[in-house]
């Protein structure tokens, strides 16, 4: 019987596993059946962590615009305002506002004072 030479496609496709799981540690990123299972686990991970980056800095903005108005003063909270912004028609979302509330709070309570004056 004639001897059968293999192919290089499986050990081409476990290198290129072995690439991913390159900075893996210990047997993640040595043995083949175990690099597998933790390449699928990190890809989940990676998968979810990118809806969950979008909802941790929604939160981050809203909890600056609300520092930022609290700490006026006036008894006015993140809540009120952003009805207001929606009453008066005037949009802006939570990044931009964020955004001007750390670079130039004076603007913010300027857009305040000028959605609070027409509604009253």
């Amino acid at each position: 019987m004639t001897r059968i030479r293999r192919g290089y496609i499986a050990r081409r496709r476990r290198t290129k596993m072995r690439l991913f799981a390159s900075s893996f540690r210990g047997a993640h990123s040595r043995l083949t059946r175990t690099i597998t299972q933790q390449k699928i686990r990190a890809l989940i991970s990676a998968h979810r962590d990118r809806d969950k980056k979008k909802r941790d800095f929604r939160r981050l903005w809203i909890t600056r615009i609300n520092a930022v108005i609290r700490e006026r003063g006036v008894s006015l909270s993140y809540s009120r305002l952003i009805n207001d912004l929606y009453k008066s028609q005037l949009l802006l979302n939570r990044k931009i506002l964020a955004q001007i509330a750390i670079l130039n709070r004076n603007c913010l309570y300027m857009i305040s004072n000028e959605i609070l004056d027409p509604l009253e």
